[in-house]
């Protein structure tokens, strides 16, 4: 980690640093723990958003980091084919390979910096799963799973699938040079990243240099949240302290502002966060599994549209039994 690097970071267009007369801090609101647990087939995952309060986190819903893991030959690890309505995902890989394919058309391989975004819409199935290559051979494997909610107005969008590869990120830098950004969706300072979003957001993975200080405009309609990927620092302007596998929430404010500590650990040289912000549905939420809905009818009616075939069906398995639908 990290997959996309540039070499002189001063040759990348710069972030503007907020003056401090002129703009608002965020304060950090609460710094929690992912714990760790299994996904899919059973690949190790921290549970980045447990413990955070769902009003902080709104548009989002739900984060796993994958791995950080070393796997030995015949050992990786996927999902099997399951459904999703109501939600997108977004799938980002640091290290490893993975293959993703739906019912819908919707395929690809993403590994080092690529992005799969899935929008699941009305409804389908899809399967993740690293190739066969992969698992003959083992490996590195990094990445995380972001589920963003869609308003009830487009939980029934058509289904889409986006395949997003390193050279298409938007690469930027801090004011001073000791950060490199990587812009995946949304807007920073004027500058675009490359994903289409139903809701609007700004997704980052950001690479601080030891001892470097990042302080980023940040939409003062969107919430914001800062996940440590790997390496130790602080947020905030009353330096909290914060490492791998913990998230922050930020309370209201246009700036944001995170700091690498001067000495990190041998395995992890550098501060690397995800940053998300986004604007809130503030709508409810009725989440269950592999379905994000408004209402308990609705969750209910999506897994008997799931049992009636109605979200797809995947050519092996016409003549099967029930899947079992998963959280993945």
């Amino acid at each position: 980690m990290p997959a996309v690097t540039v070499d002189d970071l001063l040759t990348l267009p710069r972030v503007h640093a907020p003056e401090a007369h002129a703009s608002s801090d965020r304060t950090v609101r609460t710094i929690t723990t992912a714990p760790k647990g299994y996904e899919g087939e059973g690949f190790p995952v921290r549970r980045a958003f447990a413990g955070a309060d769902l009003r902080d986190l709104d548009p989002f819903i739900h984060l796993d980091q994958m791995g950080e893991v070393e796997y030995a030959p015949g050992e990786p690890k996927g999902t099997s084919w399951h459904p999703h309505r109501g939600f997108e995902t977004v799938t980002y890989m640091l290290d490893g390979i993975l293959d993703h394919q739906d019912s819908h058309g919707g395929g690809g391989t993403i590994t080092d910096g690529d992005t799969q975004w899935m929008t699941a819409g009305s409804g389908l199935l899809h399967i993740e799963a690293p190739p066969e290559h992969v698992v003959v051979k083992g490996g590195l494997f990094h990445g995380f799973q972001l589920w963003v909610n869609l308003p009830a107005e487009k939980k029934f969008s058509p289904p889409r699938y986006q395949d997003l590869k390193s050279g298409e990120v938007t690469l930027l830098t801090s004011h001073d040079g000791g950060a490199l950004l990587r812009l995946i969706a949304g807007d920073l300072d004027g500058h675009d990243g490359p994903g289409s979003t139903h809701t609007p957001i700004t997704l980052i993975h950001a690479t601080l240099e030891p001892g470097a200080q990042l302080r980023l405009p940040w939409n003062p309609a969107f919430n914001a949240l800062a996940y440590v990927l790997g390496g130790r620092g602080t947020v905030g302007t009353d330096r909290r302290p914060i490492e791998m596998g913990q998230l922050a929430t930020f309370g209201a404010g246009d700036t944001l502002t995170l700091s690498a500590d001067e000495r990190q650990e041998s395995r992890a040289p550098k501060m690397d966060v995800l940053l998300l912000g986004g604007r809130p549905i503030r709508e409810t939420v009725a989440w269950y599994g592999p379905f994000v809905m408004n209402t308990r009818e609705e969750l209910q009616q999506a897994f008997d549209d799931f049992q009636a075939g109605k979200l797809g069906r995947i050519p092996a398995l016409h003549e099967g039994g029930n899947m079992t639908p998963d959280g993945a």
